[in-house]
């Protein structure tokens, strides 16, 4: 059974960690630990008609973000990683600074300190210098910065299609077995066509 810690923070594109609870609930070995911050609550009501609560029910174990001593919060605590889908700017700048007041940071940090998989789906652009240096700073502390960047060469036929691509991406880096990417070498036969 893998454990995996999915954390939902404010930025925009809940979507992704909507769609990663709903993947590991096909997926037998995964458990799934919920955090939502109170702003990621708050983009899920804006960019959805999802329900807290509904979103709650994807989960094995979900915790407040404010419950500090949380399971989640300690080393000893074993799990293969953690997911911040989307990760804001504010909470990518926590991380790499040791800030950690709310459960998602202090999780993050256990991530890094036990040097476990810490994947960010960091969400903004234009992105100014402090984005790029603390970006630079949690990957030379051992986190995967993996902003979700649609990819066409599958040519996707809906927005689900180019978020079940980022998901794909993600799952990879967890070496877990997935069929939502189309792989490089499975590329459209119309794509050899271009070509000749």
């Amino acid at each position: 059974m893998k454990r995996i810690i999915i954390a939902i923070t404010g930025a925009t594109g809940v979507i992704y960690g909507i769609r990663l609870l709903q993947t590991f609930q096909e997926i037998e070995d995964i458990e799934a630990h919920l955090v939502i911050s109170k702003p990621g609550m708050q983009t899920l009501a804006y960019e959805t008609e999802w329900r807290v609560k509904d979103l709650q029910q994807l989960a094995d174990r979900v915790y407040s973000n404010n419950d500090i001593g949380a399971a989640i919060s300690s080393g000893s605590f074993q799990t293969s990683g953690m997911i911040i889908a989307p990760c804001s700017m504010n909470t990518l700048a926590s991380i790499s600074q040791g800030i950690c007041d709310k459960l998602i940071p202090r999780a993050a940090d256990v991530m890094l300190k036990e040097r476990r998989r810490l994947v960010l789906m960091v969400r903004e652009t234009p992105l100014h210098y402090g984005h790029l240096k603390n970006m630079l700073l949690v990957t030379q502390m051992g986190a995967i910065v993996a902003p979700p960047v649609p990819a066409f060469y599958h040519q996707p036929q809906s927005v689900n299609d180019i978020v079940d691509h980022s998901i794909g991406r993600i799952l990879d880096l967890f070496y877990i077995e997935h069929d939502l990417v189309s792989r490089w070498k499975e590329t459209p036969a119309s794509f050899d066509k271009t070509l000749s």
